[in-house]
């Protein structure tokens, strides 16, 4: 089944203009979607499939965008449309001509990524779940940020690789670890900062002017900190970076000891999809943690 009529349709539509595909070609977009250009007419967008019963993921991202948007700080492709039929469903957006990472892109990265942590809410969480990476992120708000990421996160992460077959040392420590996450703030008290929540080097890009640009996001109201945690994950953030976010918004006491609090979340998330060795590495962070505390 070919769902390209529809996209053309729901775009042409959407746009509020005559728009027709005359090319379409395949783009990077990680390993959960189909990514595409669409070219015609003198626009171009950028369009995501999957699968019909992923439309709710897609409606997730597009609000997502847009609540960062609202923020006036860091650069986002605005969506455009969304929807599902001949066995797919689609998200479509501003399609955003990329140039090369600079020192100079990198520090205003920072800083406005600084700038957009400012952004704050009365509660942790958000108005509605997404998804990070392929899998359920529970946003239901809350008062208290320990309890969020013990429940909404941690142990959420937890009681999925109990679902998928992980068990022993992995769930006994983790279990102990989620007991002891007081200890690791005491004297901190984040403030519920707007947060991208997948920020690794591949959801962040620049303009051929070297503005910053930030996409794939899986909104939600936390401690910044674990914004920042995630860019240390897997690298590919300068020193420049980091410098012009501290500048601006300087990281608190005990953020070296968070940060891996706040990735395990994400290697679980990965040993979740994908398995493999993520299972070690978070074994060997949990013990690192609990010898900590």
């Amino acid at each position: 089944m070919d769902p390209w009529r529809d996209i053309e349709a729901a775009i042409r539509e959407a746009a509020g203009a005559s728009f027709a595909i005359e090319s379409r070609s395949g783009a990077g977009g990680g390993c959960i979607n189909e990514c595409y250009v669409v070219r015609g007419r003198g626009q171009a967008f950028f369009v995501k499939l999957n699968a019909p019963k992923r439309l709710s993921m897609f409606e997730a991202e597009s609000a997502g965008l847009d609540e960062i948007a609202r923020s006036n700080t860091v650069r986002v492709p605005r969506p455009l449309c969304h929807g599902t039929g001949a066995g797919a469903s689609w998200l479509v957006l501003e399609h955003i001509e990329l140039g090369r990472a600079s020192g100079r892109g990198m520090e205003e990265l920072g800083r406005r990524l600084a700038a957009m942590h400012r952004v704050t809410a009365a509660h942790v969480g958000w108005h509605r779940d997404n998804t990070i990476g392929a899998t359920p992120q529970i946003n239901t708000p809350c008062a208290d940020w320990i309890r969020f990421w013990r429940e909404r996160r941690l142990g959420f992460q937890l009681r999925l690789a109990r679902e998928n077959g992980y068990g022993g040392r992995l769930l006994t420590q983790g279990e102990r670890l989620l007991e002891r996450l007081p200890a690791f703030f005491s004297g901190h008290a984040p403030r519920p900062s707007l947060l991208h929540g997948d920020l690794w080097s591949g959801n962040a890009a620049f303009r051929r002017d070297a503005t910053p640009v930030i996409f794939d996001p899986a909104v939600y109201y936390g401690d910044r900190e674990a914004d920042i945690a995630m860019t240390e994950l897997f690298g590919g953030f300068s020193a420049d970076f980091y410098r012009a976010y501290d500048e601006a918004n300087a990281r608190d006491p005990g953020y070296a000891t968070r940060k891996e609090l706040y990735n395990l979340y994400h290697v679980l998330n990965h040993l979740n999809l994908f398995g493999g060795g993520y299972r070690a590495q978070a074994e060997r962070m949990i013990e690192e943690l609990l010898a900590g505390t």
